[in-house]
């Protein structure tokens, strides 16, 4: 995906906050069954304010989610206070928001997903996916995606992108490395973006990936011809606990599409695996990386 330190605190901060707290609020509710009409009305909304924050895709006001507890029978004051603090935290800005004014709102949603994910699956067409790109061809994408732009903002963007790239060499110990599985075109890996000695870059970058434990490398050789995907590249994200659903990230040009219904994700997730399988497998990625950089 194209658009775009590290905090303390633990991976995803503020966004995988949001959705617990949500998918909470949202137990508690339809434990009563009350309508989220009801909901909203106590706390001078609508239904549709009470879906997004259920979802987690809005932040929190401490009065709102007390007026909740309160409707939903939250009386005993330790489990409202745990609830109440989680709001608080969750309210709390991810590393990213310092990027707030280059990167449009949706894709700051994305990084803190992908910060919170235990496991990342993505589909790539015309690009190598951001999180293995070298700081040359990230530039040489960015660029070419900001026309115009004063070289101080793209430089930004490509040490943003630098910094996304550390949550691959976290700590496996303590669990929160994710791990990344990524499909990519044959095209994306033969497209000189940045020029030759760019894309020479990138794929000996590639071809280092490909040996990480926590990375898994396909390549979806043109031989195959039509392939699964035909609405072209997207990502999935799974998350830590059954409270989590996965979501399916799908870019457009000016906005993105976040899917977290099941028939949705197991739609995208039926596609992925056929990518997986109609790709070449993952032990023959490293061959097929040096023939392409042999030919370059």
């Amino acid at each position: 995906m194209t658009a775009e330190q590290p905090g303390t605190g633990s991976p995803g901060g503020p966004t995988v906050l949001r959705i617990l707290l949500g998918a909470q609020l949202r137990r508690l509710r339809e434990a009563k069954g009350i309508t989220r009409e009801d909901a909203g009305y106590l706390i001078r909304s609508s239904d549709s304010k009470i879906s997004r924050m259920e979802l987690g895709r809005v932040g929190f006001k401490e009065r709102d989610v007390a007026d909740l507890l309160t409707l939903y029978g939250i009386t005993d004051d330790h489990e409202r206070q745990a609830l109440l603090g989680l709001a608080r935290q969750a309210n709390t800005p991810g590393w990213w928001h310092r990027y707030g004014d280059l990167l449009p709102s949706w894709f700051q949603a994305y990084i803190g997903l992908e910060e919170a994910a235990t496991l990342i699956r993505t589909f790539e067409v015309q690009f190598v996916p951001g999180l293995l790109q070298t700081e040359d061809y990230a530039r040489a994408v960015i660029t070419q995606g900001n026309p115009g732009a004063p070289t101080e903002d793209v430089e930004r963007r490509v040490g943003l992108r630098r910094q996304r790239q550390r949550l691959l060499s976290r700590s496996a110990s303590d669990g929160s490395q994710p791990r990344l599985w990524a499909v990519v075109d044959e095209a994306a890996l033969r497209r000189p973006i940045g020029g030759r000695q760019v894309l020479r870059g990138q794929l000996e970058r590639l071809i280092e990936a490909s040996e990480l434990a926590n990375v898994t490398l396909q390549v979806l050789p043109f031989h195959v011809g039509g392939h699964a995907a035909e609405g072209g590249a997207f990502t999935i994200l799974r998350f830590a606990g059954p409270d989590l659903p996965d979501v399916v990230y799908v870019e457009q040009l000016t906005s993105a599409l976040y899917l977290d219904k099941l028939d949705d994700v197991d739609a995208y997730a039926a596609v992925m695996n056929r990518l997986d399988v109609e790709s070449a497998p993952p032990r023959q990625t490293v061959e097929i990386l040096k023939g392409i950089l042999q030919e370059t």
